[in-house]
């Protein structure tokens, strides 16, 4: 049947707590995500404990609602047929510098009312909203993997499974420094979000956490139904001035699993000694011959590590965090260059938000970008320079692709060596 935007209306309001005005909203919204997931039907204790989750978090939620009456029978027009979630935290872009970056999350469109433009008129809307609020760059983690390179999304990093066989076999190359030690799992309430930004200081790509995270870790909400979870266990590690700077939350498999099998809930290191210790302690629990862990880096510095790399299985590489320009000049200016250089950038936007032809000028690091008349080096689209942002992708790569048009010999080999970063770019954020 064909339809106008007319025949729906988009409303942005920001979730509240039971009792509060707007909550009848709020749920209806949350059932329409669970509905979108596939999810069974949320209890009212679970729906409530997310919804203090996303206030804390300082969420907004985006609907697309019928205008129309529904069909009969059918659901009611106070849920909507399409769902958009925002919040905003920060990106490490390298080098320890952190980005406000807008995070884009339950993304939902019912079968029944696709292929009318909602999804593109919620995703347009709101990011030229954030641009217009001053953010430079807009994230998402993607069910889907075809759906967001159109709207200038490009994968920025990746993940992977592992399973670690930690019979006799296991042995880590390393001296320890410091000690880890079992604690009770609910200090992580407030050690958790300690520990993470330790590490999200140190790590590019890295994305400020929600409050479900130290929920999860501490035990108190499961994956499962959100309700506690006793299963989970937790140890923490100490520096050699007796400093937390890692923790690892974890659980057992059941005896019914062969291998017996510990399964990693959740693991943050602020430093390679504390995450290599971490992992020797994992090796050396009693009983146990396998560690299991998802959601890992695909460049694992455990891998390296280990006597014998092949008590590593890896599997399911897969993309993990998309990036998306909004304003170029804000963005690379933002940023730190480890090699300086002049390029010409000729970018493609779909959407209309960063396109142009854009002059970068590197100077001890630091970036001048103006636009410009030139006849570019380079030719791309955003989501290309989006991929390239955190030094997660090869210009090479994306040459031999087709993604980017070189014009003068060897601004690709000069593009990737300017937008290295000091370490693998690595997200550890679902959002």
């Amino acid at each position: 049947m064909p339809t106008t935007s007319e025949d729906y209306v988009i409303r942005r309001f920001a979730p509240v707590a039971k009792n509060e005005p707007g909550y009848d909203a709020a749920v209806a919204w949350t059932h329409a995500v669970t509905f979108g997931f596939h999810d069974e039907r949320r209890t009212e204790e679970r729906v409530d404990r997310g919804l203090q989750m996303s206030v804390a978090d300082g969420r907004m939620f985006t609907g697309a609602y019928q205008t129309g009456e529904p069909a009969p029978h059918s659901l009611p027009a106070e849920i909507p047929v399409a769902t958009f979630g925002t919040m905003r935290n920060s990106l490490n872009i390298g080098f320890g510098r952190l980005l406000e970056a807008h995070l884009v999350t339950a993304v939902t469109v019912r079968t029944s009312h696709r292929r009318r433009g909602l999804l593109r008129r919620m995703m347009s809307e709101d990011l030229a909203l954030a641009k217009k609020d001053g953010l430079a760059i807009a994230a998402l983690t993607a069910s889907e993997a075809s759906i967001y390179g159109r709207f200038g999304f490009g994968v920025a990093t990746s993940e992977q499974n592992i399973r670690v066989d930690t019979s006799r076999r296991f042995r880590i190359n390393h001296t320890p420094l410091g000690t880890v030690d079992v604690a009770d799992p609910k200090v992580l309430l407030d050690l958790a979000p300690e520990v993470f930004a330790k590490m999200h200081a140190n790590l590019p790509g890295s994305v400020g956490r929600q409050d479900y995270y130290r929920q999860v870790a501490s035990g108190s909400v499961g994956d499962e139904d959100g309700a506690p979870d006793a299963k989970v266990k937790a140890a923490l590690h100490y520096s050699a001035d007796g400093t937390v700077d890692g923790y690892v939350s974890y659980k057992f498999a059941g005896w019914d699993k062969t291998p017996a099998t510990m399964e990693i809930v959740d693991l943050v290191a602020a430093n390679p000694a504390a995450y290599l210790e971490l992992w020797q302690y994992l090796g050396a629990i009693d009983l146990v011959d396998r560690v299991t862990w998802e959601n890992t880096a695909v460049d694992n510095p455990l891998t390296w590590a280990l006597e014998d790399p092949r008590c590593i299985a890896a599997a399911d590489s897969r993309d993990m965090l998309w990036l998306r320009i909004l304003d170029v000049r804000k963005a690379l200016e933002e940023r730190y260059f480890p090699t300086d250089g002049r390029l010409t950038l000729k970018l493609r936007d779909a959407l209309g938000l960063a396109g142009g032809t854009f002059t970068l000028v590197v100077d001890s690091g630091s970036a001048a970008v103006a636009e410009s008349v030139t006849a570019p080096d380079l030719e791309m689209d955003i989501s290309t320079l989006s991929s390239l942002y955190l030094g997660g992708a090869s210009a090479a790569s994306l040459m031999a692709a087709g993604r980017i048009q070189e014009n003068t010999a060897g601004a690709g080999f000069l593009l990737t060596r300017m937008f290295a970063v000091e370490r693998p770019a690595f997200c550890q954020t679902h959002f």
